[in-house]
């Protein structure tokens, strides 16, 4: 989410003139996409998406269910026969296709960012430069995979040879959120919910990944284990810890960790949520948080100067007040924010709360919202501790210059993922995944073509010729 230069916020700077979000008159594809066409889902039902920045209603979208998934299913089997034009296309030729796809991205990227603001709420300068560019690039390692994946010749006992094969999986069906909160499930326009369920429990469906919260994946869970013996990968919630350490460049983890902590409203599954800041620092470390809270522009998402907009829907809205209200009743205390901005807008203010304990809430309830939540702790040995007593796992950060307590520290994290200094450094050629309830498998990097291919073990016996 950081890469490529420097940033404040989760905004990238750039030496050149920002974009500019485009015009758009009218909302085209709202209707659902099956075997390469737009169609009317098969009950007639629609819903309508809404602008969180300004309540307007943006269009109304084809709602999918069972009988659509039934035609989406049978539509990828046909593509995984082995007489399929898609079969019999060789290697080199897929990769084409997938940077053709990026290509298109590319050249549509200003209009793609526009809409994703118009959708989330979320800041234009992070669409553009941050979900856009990470979508191109991840399109663009996958497409140089295309001619790679291979196998491997054995060496086995007597007169035998071996080898292996690594061959797809099957019908894959992904069930992703339309936006990042958690439990909005969906795969291009007009899968929602109902079709997620569907998807799952399909039969003749072989994989199921899902991202979203961990009730709604456990959901996923028990319906894909009703159907048979599938593959199923979770990408789940988190509660997030990151640990301060006294030796760190404290300005970095400052900025870093609000990074983490307000991007995208806070409504980010590697959210900063949980905070642990040894004692001799923890005055100064919040003094500085707030500080540099102050600087956050809230605003209209489509103005470049502004880095926080609002939450996604007024579900997620009153579910974050609730808790930032259980977050003061329980003893907290509000260094910073805590309230709406304006009466009847769906924006919050980014939040600090110090003092906050282990049994708090808000120190143990994924908020997926602009929550930051400060503790403090005396030595390595306790902040390790408590920051592993969860039961998520996917993401923590460690703030420190020694190379000696960061590698003992991020060996001792029972997370998927550990930050040495930095927080949101994703990337295409890393794996992404979480421990404990926070999901299984692993998406990207290498590692998540492990998770679509089945390998194949073809022995040979040989005879000895003279």
């Amino acid at each position: 989410m950081a890469e490529g230069g420097t940033s404040e916020n989760g905004l990238q700077e750039k030496t050149r003139a920002f974009p500019q979000p485009v015009k758009v008159q009218l909302i085209r594809n709202t209707k659902v996409f099956i075997n390469n066409e737009w169609r009317a889902s098969i009950r007639g039902k629609r819903f309508p998406t809404f602008n969180p920045a300004t309540g307007v209603k943006l269009c109304d979208v084809e709602e999918a269910d069972r009988e659509d998934v039934d035609e989406a299913v049978e539509a990828a089997k046909a593509a995984v026969q082995r007489s399929s034009p898609w079969r019999r296309m060789d290697a080199s030729s897929r990769g084409k296709l997938l940077h053709k796809l990026a290509d298109l991205m590319e050249r549509d990227r200003l209009l793609l960012a526009t809409l994703e603001t118009l959708d989330t709420g979320k800041p234009f300068l992070q669409s553009f430069f941050i979900d856009l560019d990470g979508s191109i690039k991840t399109l663009r390692y996958y497409a140089g995979w295309t001619d790679k994946i291979h196998g491997q010749s054995l060496p086995i006992d007597d007169s035998f040879m071996c080898l292996t094969r690594h061959e797809p999986v099957g019908v894959c069906g992904a069930i992703i959120p339309a936006e990042f909160p958690p439990g909005v499930v969906n795969i291009v326009p007009g899968f929602g919910p109902t079709a997620g369920a569907a998807i799952a429990d399909h039969r003749d469906v072989d994989k199921v990944a899902f991202t979203g919260s961990t009730e709604v994946g456990q959901l996923i869970t028990a319906a894909a284990a009703n159907s048979n013996l599938k593959r199923v990968t979770l990408e789940l919630g988190g509660k997030n810890p990151c640990i301060v350490f006294a030796d760190c460049d404290l300005q970095l983890a400052v900025e870093e960790i609000q990074k983490g902590a307000f991007y995208n409203q806070g409504q980010c599954c590697t959210a900063a949520s949980r905070i642990f800041v040894e004692e001799s620092i923890y005055e100064e470390f919040v003094q500085r948080s707030v500080e540099n809270a102050k600087k956050i522009v809230i605003g209209d998402p489509m103005d470049p100067q502004t880095t926080h907009g609002p939450q996604i829907d007024q579900q997620q809205f009153d579910k974050i007040m609730d808790l930032i209200e259980s977050g003061k009743n329980e003893g907290a205390r509000l260094e910073h924010g805590g309230g709406a901005v304006g009466e009847k807008s769906l924006f919050i203010q980014p939040t600090i709360f110090s003092g906050v304990k282990d049994h708090m809430r808000i120190a143990k309830e994924e908020i997926f919202g602009p929550v930051q939540c400060i503790l403090s702790f005396e030595n390595q040995q306790e902040a390790v501790e408590r920051a592993n007593n969860s039961p998520y796992g996917l993401v923590s950060a460690v703030f420190t210059t020694s190379m000696d307590r960061a590698l003992s520290v991020s060996a001792a994290m029972e997370t998927g993922t550990v930050w040495i200094n930095c927080y949101n450094a994703l990337h295409a050629q890393t794996p992404f995944g979480g421990y404990k309830m926070s999901g299984n498998g692993r998406e990207l990097g290498e590692y998540a073509l492990a998770e679509y291919s089945e390998v194949k073990t073809v022995t040979f016996k040989l005879t000895e010729t003279t």
